[in-house]
């Protein structure tokens, strides 16, 4: 189980988004985990702390030089006991999912490194990184979004961080399902009630339409993930007569 998390980034200060806030903020102010950022002109030479610079070839944008980078990354992996599983934020990365947050949920220290610019010079990420990855098919100005969406989505896992401890495991994706609709008080709101079946107090009725919700929403806006899932008997019957009030 993790715990350690670093980060390399220019913009340390935005992770305060994560530590001054929240159920995520008190994981990584917690005695069980520690949290650190590292930032590369902390390792620079010059008067500027430049660490950036134009890419060979030429073309737009600036280049993130890699000694700079590279320093804080060692020092980074330096700060402590066994090396870290390092991890680059890329729009050129695996996309994340539910199996890859399980597996750096798993390791016990992950340093994250996030890019600007356009972002780093290959030979640093061969040489470093063990892992790319991005949160979707678009661009971002640097790597810190990304980092905190991963260090978000993650630290949700860890044992006493939401308080009830099936709350991660019933949210969507956990079981290649998206989640069920919602509902809380009051029991009508804007002429629309609560569905009858949550109001009966009939938990194996109300656990058979969280399950056909489950398996509908997912059939009509992730398709993808129906077809990869192997279905059982009770989950192809719920699916089927879901499937066929819809086209009623």
């Amino acid at each position: 189980m993790i715990k350690r998390i670093d980060v390399v980034t220019l913009l340390p200060q935005m992770f305060a988004a994560l530590t001054d806030y929240g159920v995520i903020g008190r994981a990584l102010q917690s005695e069980c985990l520690e949290f650190a950022t590292w930032n590369p002109r902390d390792f620079t030479e010059d008067k500027h702390r430049s660490v950036d610079d134009r890419p060979y070839g030429g073309g737009p944008g600036m280049v993130m030089r890699p000694e700079p980078m590279a320093c804080a990354i060692k020092a980074a992996q330096a700060a402590a006991v066994g090396r870290a599983y390092c991890v680059y934020l890329s729009p050129q990365g695996r996309l994340v999912d539910h199996d890859i947050l399980q597996d750096l949920l798993a390791r016990p220290r992950i340093l994250l490194v996030a890019g600007r610019y356009e972002g780093l010079d290959e030979r640093l990420i061969e040489a470093e990184a063990d892992l790319e990855l991005s949160i979707g098919d678009y661009v971002l100005s640097g790597g810190e979004l990304p980092a905190m969406v991963l260090i978000d989505a993650m630290l949700r896992w860890l044992p006493g961080v939401l308080g009830d401890e099936d709350s991660a495991k019933q949210d969507s994706f956990a079981q290649g399902l998206l989640d069920y609709p919602h509902y809380t008080r009051p029991e009508v709101w804007d002429d629309v009630a609560v569905p009858d079946v949550l109001l009966s107090g009939d938990h194996k009725k109300i656990r058979r339409w969280r399950l056909q919700q489950a398996l509908g929403r997912t059939w009509l806006r992730r398709p993808e993930l129906i077809g990869q899932r192997r279905l059982s008997d009770e989950e192809r019957c719920l699916l089927d007569e879901y499937i066929g009030e819809q086209e009623q």
